[in-house]
């Protein structure tokens, strides 16, 4: 396991390198550039003044040299400053991300909940009412935008029954925790709900796979509780696959929170990515995605662990 491990984070250096080279090129061939909101303004801006702040900034040199310069920086832990804020990036996705965890994190453990639930009691109780039921719900969690849904519960929860907070973290002089999870219901729920969908129909389906084997027929045989068989053998040998697809939908929790951050006003690593976008803040942007690069990465890992770790069969070193 342990040089598996070792092979495979040597094997995400060369990765991560092809990919910053792909983001560096694509920010750098988008439309625009860092002086869009100077040319974009109603007041006649010398070109002269517009070179000089090119300049200033290091985006007149090739986009090679730009990399380069980028890359050397990066290796050592500087990710650039930014150009909209002059404060390193590096410092403030540090400041950003705690919440965007907080965000994943809540939204993680209410999906996992919800998703066994329903995929467990689903695949018990095939073709009843309640496995029509979840089989509903999970359609329309796959397909509602997320946009969509958000707004529809900021409507409803917020405004017209007023229950929950819709933006924020806090109330303005009424900060506690019980009103910062209140705040956090909203963005979580939102976060969650596409996750449920899917990997409840994961569950309920290795679930009926797994009610079928011989092993769950012979602890039935033995007399054990429904329950005791369901949870206690059933389900243990069912999370293989599904905990695997888990681990790499977390890499999507990050990329969701840039919605659901922005649409609830979430200070998170999200919303900031949005900010960066319209001000053209290229280091910023760079950094923010290489996080998210990084985050697939070693999701994909964890997974190949984790599956590891369930299925003994799996041996890590040949692998």
């Amino acid at each position: 396991m342990t040089s598996y491990i070792a092979r495979r984070l040597l094997q995400m250096i060369p990765l991560l390198f092809g990919i910053s080279v792909v983001l560096f090129g694509v920010i750098q061939a988008a439309p625009g550039g860092p002086e869009a909101a100077l040319l974009e303004s109603d007041r006649f801006i010398d070109p002269d003044v517009i070179e000089a702040y090119r300049e200033r900034l290091g985006v007149d040199q090739p986009v090679p040299v730009q990399y380069a310069r980028w890359i050397t920086s990066a290796v050592q832990g500087d990710l650039g400053v930014s150009f909209s804020t002059t404060r390193p990036v590096s410092e403030m996705i540090a400041e950003r991300l705690p919440a965007t965890l907080e965000l994943m994190g809540a939204a993680f453990l209410l999906a996992a909940i919800l998703a066994f639930g329903l995929g467990v009691f689903s695949a018990v109780r095939q073709y009843t009412w309640f496995d029509h039921l979840g089989t509903g719900l999970s359609f329309v969690g796959i397909a509602m935008p997320v946009f969509w849904f958000a707004l529809i519960l900021q409507l409803v929860f917020g405004v017209w029954l007023g229950w929950l907070p819709v933006a924020g973290t806090e109330t303005v002089g009424a900060s506690s925790l019980g009103d910062h999870l209140l705040h956090l219901v909203l963005p979580a729920t939102v976060l969650s709900f596409r996750y449920v969908a899917g990997w409840s129909r994961y569950v309920r389906s290795s679930m009926l796979d797994t009610l079928r084997l011989d092993f769950v027929r012979t602890a039935r045989a033995k007399g054990l509780e429904e329950r005791v068989v369901v949870w206690g053998h059933a389900l243990r040998n069912a999370l293989i696959p599904v905990v695997s697809v888990m681990a790499l939908n977390l890499a999507g929790l990050f990329s969701g929170a840039v919605i659901t951050e922005t649409i609830f006003a979430w200070p998170g690593i999200g919303r900031m990515f949005v900010q960066a976008m319209f001000s053209r803040d290229y280091p910023l942007l760079m950094g923010i995605l290489m996080l998210g690069s990084t985050m697939v990465v070693v999701f994909n890992l964890v997974a190949d662990i984790v599956y590891g770790v369930l299925d003994p069969r799996v041996r890590m070193d040949e692998a």
